[in-house]
C-alpha cells in the first residue's frame, strides 16, 4: 500500500444508518490513500459529510483492483435530497 493507491473501506466500528448491520454493505466504496502515517495507518480522502476521523488501520483496507469488464462499473449512489430535514432519493426505475 502506498500514497495514491485507491482502497476499499471495510465497514467494521462505522455506523450507519441501516436497521439491521446484515443488511449494510460490507465494504464502503474505494478511497484514494493521501497519507502513510506509518506502523500501519493510513489516512484515506474521505467525503466531507462523512463525520468519521479519516486514519484507519491496514486491516481495515483492502486494495482495490481495476475492473476488468465496463460492465462491472457501478454508478456511485448520488447524495440524499434532504426535505423537511429528512433524506429523500429520486428513483429512477424499480
Amino acid at each position: 500500500m502506498k500514497v495514491r493507491d485507491n482502497m476499499w473501506l471495510e465497514n467494521k466500528n462505522i455506523h450507519s444508518n441501516r436497521l439491521s448491520k446484515k443488511l449494510d454493505q460490507k465494504r464502503y466504496r474505494s478511497f484514494r490513500i493521501s497519507k502513510d502515517i506509518g506502523l500501519g495507518a493510513f489516512q484515506l480522502e474521505l467525503p466531507e459529510r462523512w463525520m468519521i476521523y479519516n486514519m484507519f488501520n491496514e486491516d481495515l483496507l483492502t486494495r482495490c483492483n481495476r475492473l476488468q469488464f465496463k460492465e462491472q462499473h457501478v454508478e456511485p449512489v448520488p447524495p440524499p435530497i434532504i426535505v423537511n430535514e429528512k433524506e429523500e432519493y429520486k428513483v429512477k426505475e424499480v
